[in-house]
């Protein structure tokens, strides 16, 4: 094995092949309706194939082999879909949470702004990108589905895969409604916080991949309950991960400014345990400085100071460990080929002791 969980089976490299061919031949069609199009089929190639960890595509590749299937192009290509789910989430996020970079580079709503400013085009620029950005992001989903569909895999495999893979787009849309409206309700119970975690991100950043792979494979009940009884809570981890990069992050290394969760107003683990912890005094100035876009950095590192002397980080820190213990003996236990369970366990320490 190779020394990122992520390269096993040359898979990184594999998932990028397909996505490059799907999108080249998905240019080429755009092409025709109108050349214009080229701008769109450019922006979407570039948000999807200029980063990201191609994790989604490696919990379901190794759920698929956990479950005894055989590798294949065709199962890459199928598994690749979830980067394009992937993306279309991210494009709406980041719309949605009024982010100016995504990996050190223009958000797709920015991105189409400047283009409008560039070109001298009429009306409000700020409202042509964030049309762009919706559509572009409904793209993205529309061709999840149409990349899994023509992966080549046989239609049974595809039969037992679609609810699961259906089932993930609901899961993660309505998980980012329910972010919105704790944002708008500020909400700071950790129950809200721990429901938003696991829809808008743990379901469909693991449980739902390896079931997904779990029924390209034909894998029996047994695999699916291991499956589940690891994937949820070690997906609930992962996004405590991605909280605390949000806030405690460096810049450099995750790609979007120091503090931009504080300023968007998110009421994750991590604020939510905060909230628990501090006296009114201190609760009231975290009302009033969290989703304030104006929060310059020292504004940040106050609130930094109040999360960790409240105990929130640890506390968060240490829900991270129990979860990936929980998920790691479920793994351990689960009904699965020895190959995949070692790569399945790299995959997990990988994405709960991460830096970006």
């Amino acid at each position: 094995m190779t020394n990122s969980p992520l390269e096993s089976a040359g898979l990184r490299t594999r998932v990028d092949k397909a996505l490059s061919g799907f999108l080249a031949t998905q240019r080429a069609h755009l092409l025709e309706i109108d050349t214009a199009l080229a701008e769109v089929a450019d922006a979407v190639s570039a948000f999807v194939l200029g980063g990201g960890k191609r994790l989604r595509p490696a919990f379901a590749y190794w759920g698929f082999r956990g479950a005894g299937g055989a590798d294949s192009d065709e199962v890459v290509a199928a598994v690749s879909a979830l980067e394009l789910v992937q993306a279309s989430a991210l494009i709406h996020d980041d719309l949605m949470d009024r982010s100016d970079t995504r990996r050190g580079e223009p958000s797709v709503h920015r991105r189409f702004e400047l283009l409008h400013t560039a070109e001298g085009w009429r009306g409000p620029a700020a409202g042509f990108g964030d049309s762009a950005a919706v559509l572009l992001g409904d793209l993205a989903m529309v061709w999840s589905d149409e990349l899994l569909h023509s992966s080549g895999m046989a239609l049974a495999d595809l039969a037992r895969a679609r609810p699961v893979f259906d089932q993930m787009r609901t899961e993660v849309t309505v998980g980012q409604y329910l972010d919105v409206l704790t944002q708008a309700t500020g909400d700071t119970s950790l129950e809200r916080a721990g429901k938003v975690a696991r829809f808008k991100s743990a379901k469909y950043t693991v449980e739902r991949p390896l079931l997904l792979g779990a029924a390209l494979a034909g894998g029996g009940p047994e695999v699916f309950a291991s499956y589940a009884a690891f994937g949820l809570p070690l997906g609930e981890a992962f996004q405590m991960r991605d909280d605390v990069l949000g806030v405690f992050g460096d810049p450099v290394q995750t790609g979007k400014p120091a503090g931009d969760d504080l300023r968007e107003g998110k009421r994750t683990y991590l604020v939510a345990a905060a909230y628990q912890a501090v006296d009114e005094a201190t609760r009231q100035h975290l009302e009033s400085a969290l989703g304030d876009p104006a929060l310059d950095d020292t504004g940040v590192e106050r609130l930094r100071t109040i999360i960790r002397e409240a105990g929130a980080l640890a506390a968060t820190e240490s829900r991270i460990e129990t979860l990936t213990t929980e998920a790691l003996t479920a793994l351990a236990e689960a009904p699965i080929e020895d190959e995949a369970r070692t790569v399945l366990h790299a995959l997990a320490e990988a994405s709960t002791r991460r830096s970006v």
